[in-house]
């Protein structure tokens, strides 16, 4: 009786509950972490495969150049074509090969909701070396900011997108269907009065607006722009 008596004095001195307060703190945020790193997981996925469509897009757009049969350009050729080339003069109907060809390898996520664009930069052409349309131009030669045009910058045109440099601030960048519209290409909008400037590189610009689950009870915004630039090399086909 004795022992039956202190087992159940020492029962009652047990706070009650105990066990599910501590629970009841402890888990949700336990789920947090959990799922947490699940979500994250998810974004890390996805930014590889946004990577890898940026950069299928940018060697598609890199070896269909200008001097390519099927051309993927920018709004104007960067380079003399002879008139038996298949021409693309807008990017409405080059560009669409190239976003294929960035999407085409894209797993579990809708390649339709991936937006590439793509803008091209070069050196101005030396013209006093190399005629106008010469493909594969060097820089130019010379004093600084200066050949025989006129005092021009004669150095690296850097493209841009949205009126960013993808290169450098891509999060400015906005993430949208229209962003073909957007790009500014001095290798090749400038007009052969102003000095002809010849393609070097392209720079590809993949995104994706993704709404990531759970965003509200993990406490991150709802919808989480993802994005990747590559540049490549363009080559030419002699």
């Amino acid at each position: 009786m004795r022992l039956i008596r202190y087992a159940r004095r020492r029962f009652d001195s047990v706070p009650r509950g105990q066990a599910i307060v501590e629970l009841a703190l402890v888990f949700p945020l336990f789920i947090m972490v959990f799922f947490g790193i699940i979500v994250l997981g998810i974004g890390v996925f996805y930014q590889q495969q946004l990577t890898n469509a940026a950069r299928e897009a940018a060697r598609y757009a890199s070896i269909h150049s200008a001097t390519a049969s099927k051309p993927t350009v920018s709004w104007f050729d960067p380079a003399s074509q002879p008139l038996s080339y298949t021409r693309y003069d807008r990017p409405e109907e080059s560009w669409p090969f190239m976003t294929a060809a960035g999407r085409r390898l894209i797993f579990g996520l809708n390649p339709n909701a991936v937006n590439i664009a793509a803008c091209w930069s070069g050196y101005r052409i030396n013209v006093g070396g190399n005629p106008v349309g010469t493909i594969d131009a060097p820089p130019p030669l010379g004093p600084p900011g200066y050949d025989i045009i006129g005092p021009v910058d004669s150095g690296f045109a850097q493209c841009t997108i949205d009126g960013a440099d993808p290169t450098l601030d891509p999060g400015d960048i906005a993430c949208t269907s229209t962003l073909a519209s957007t790009t500014v290409d001095e290798a090749s909008d400038l007009s052969e009065g102003q000095g002809r400037i010849v393609a070097n590189t392209v720079t590809a610009y993949a995104c994706h607006e993704w709404r990531p689950p759970l965003a509200g009870f993990l406490l991150i915004p709802q919808t989480v722009t993802l994005r990747a630039v590559i540049t490549n090399a363009i080559e030419r086909q002699q």
